[in-house]
């Protein structure tokens, strides 16, 4: 716990959704604050692409857990519905799958709806997937309750009647994998992909994931899948104004070097050296630090070597989420045959996961991708007469494989448009395109500095959850902090929001395990 009067000052690198959430509770919570945010403009993986009246999201695309969200804003003083207009999506999203033309799924953003859907497709599967979102749910309020919300500082609040009760279920969840878990509820392989999809949300697979993050299909299947208006740099944009409400000041352009420490033998943060707009190096002093930058570049790059608690060698045993590509295309006419979200599956699942995740790695081909299309669902991504698609192809996390304007990135992009065309019925797709723009992993290295360039951060296998997952706070150096996906708890950008609240609690020596409590007066008005 780090005692520090209101005058003095907090640094947070990085202008992500992390460093920004983590700037405004801090501010709010009395300190003074300044975000050092390396690009252009905020908003790091959830930024925001313009090109001849197109506007696109640059990555996170799915708004799930929206109790997370608005408690979060509730801390600032506001709510969900005062910042974003949210829309429901119902169906949730559409799957399509290898060789089977027009048989998709259209998931529904229901509990008896999917239920009925899974009983259709195998008989009998709806009984049995009741019992398999009870589940779900009852492990994912347990996860709320005890473990998302806590930094694990102290074990001691985890020695609770709920959690002891469940331990003989929570130790068979941790050590079975997702695929396996799946298929004691459904037989059928569809039914099976849709069930453990979620583990690409955490930046793994099916295969290495535990079952306890079955709990992911309470969030699609029944707690349903929404969408804020004007896409999501739109929360981007809350939390900045809210951040700035708070008397956050937010300086872009500016490239931090690293972070200065004294002390001899008890080291602790004094600040952080950084390049300005004007190519000028500067130092700024803070009692605390906060990095909500990429952790395996906070430490590697930002720290001597004997102030490291997370050293070259840490990550040479850890795993990487996967790399991708994405395609950002303008796309003239209609698209009705995909909703807001929709999957492509292969058939062969196993070997698409393992060309990303196994060795040695490959390209997937075909390879299980996602597309999202905001202008199904919002009028203000898109040019009248046209479509805004954003098109995800996971690969290995290997920045070898190249960035925008390399040919293997092309080739890996113009493979997924011609599967995308055949698979949903769509044969002028390609010449359709007006605008089209790709990212690959060497330019997630370059620009946001992201661990072998990949698009998500560690995979969430059993040895990085939970408390294997790196902490929150440096072991060598006091006054330091970490934030964001790469730390507990985890990937997402609901995680990335209780990350900014862990961050609040290690300050304070909190070791609850429970949300904050919501303020019960408003906003400031400054």
């Amino acid at each position: 716990m780090i005692e520090i009067t209101e005058n003095e000052r907090v640094v947070v690198i990085g202008g992500g959704i992390t460093g920004l959430a983590t700037a405004a509770l801090l501010a709010r919570d009395g300190k003074r604050v300044t975000l050092l945010e390396r690009g252009d403009d905020v908003g790091g993986r959830a930024g925001l692409r313009e090109r001849d009246g197109f506007r696109f999201d640059a990555g996170p695309s799915w708004y799930l857990m929206p109790e997370v969200f608005d408690h979060f804003y509730k801390l600032l003083g506001t709510t969900s519905a005062e910042q974003l207009e949210l829309t429901p999506l119902d169906p949730g999203y559409r799957v399509f799958f290898e060789g089977r033309g027009s048989d998709t799924l259209d998931i529904r953003s229901d509990r008896e709806k999917s239920l009925a859907l899974f009983d259709e497709i195998e008989p009998g599967a709806g009984a049995r997937m009741a019992d398999y979102l009870d589940s779900a749910a009852d492990t994912y309020e347990m996860a709320k309750k005890r473990f998302l919300y806590t930094t694990f500082q102290s074990f001691l609040p985890l020695l609770r009647p709920d959690v002891l009760s469940r331990t003989p279920k929570l130790l068979r969840l941790l050590a079975e994998p997702l695929s396996s878990f799946t298929k004691r509820y459904v037989q059928d392989p569809r039914l099976n992909q849709v069930l453990g999809y979620p583990a690409v949300f955490l930046g793994s697979s099916p295969y290495s994931t535990p079952s306890m993050y079955h709990l992911m299909s309470h969030l699609d299947l029944e707690d349903g899948v929404l969408y804020p208006q004007g896409g999501f740099v739109r929360l981007i944009e809350t939390i900045a104004d809210l951040a700035r409400e708070e008397g956050v000041e937010i300086v872009t352009n500016a490239d931090v070097t690293a972070i200065l420490t004294a002390g001899g033998q008890s080291p602790a943060a004094t600040g952080v050296a950084y390049v300005d707009a004007d190519g000028e190096a500067r130092t700024l002093n803070a009692e605390i630090v906060v990095s909500a930058a990429d952790l395996h570049h906070t430490e590697t790059q930002l720290l001597p070597p004997h102030l490291q608690t997370y050293p070259e060698k840490y990550w040479q045993k850890k795993t990487s989420g996967p790399g991708a590509v994405l395609l950002y295309l303008g796309v003239r006419g209609e698209l009705p045959e995909l909703l807001h979200h929709s999957l492509f599956f292969t058939e062969d699942w196993a070997d698409n996961f393992g060309r990303i995740f196994g060795e040695p790695t490959s390209v997937p081909d075909p390879a299980s991708i996602y597309v999202c299309r905001p202008s199904a669902t919002d009028d203000s991504v898109a040019p009248e007469g046209h479509e805004n698609l954003f098109v995800l192809i996971p690969i290995p996390a290997d920045p070898s494989i190249g960035g925008a304007g390399d040919d293997r990135v092309r080739q890996i992009g113009d493979a997924a448009i011609r599967q995308i065309a055949e698979w949903a019925g769509i044969p002028d797709l390609e010449e359709r395109i007006v605008v089209r723009e790709e990212v690959g992993p060497a330019d997630f290295e370059r620009d946001l500095n992201s661990w072998k360039g990949g698009v998500l951060g560690p995979a969430h296998i059993l040895s990085q959850s939970a408390f294997f997952r790196a902490g929150n706070v440096s072991k060598k150096v006091t006054g330091l902090y970490y934030a964001g996906g790469s730390s507990i708890p985890g990937i997402g950008l609901p995680m990335c929001l209780i990350s900014a609240e862990l961050v609040l609690k290690r300050v304070h020596g909190d070791t609850s395990t429970g949300p904050l409590p919501e303020p019960l007066i408003r906003r400031r008005q400054r």
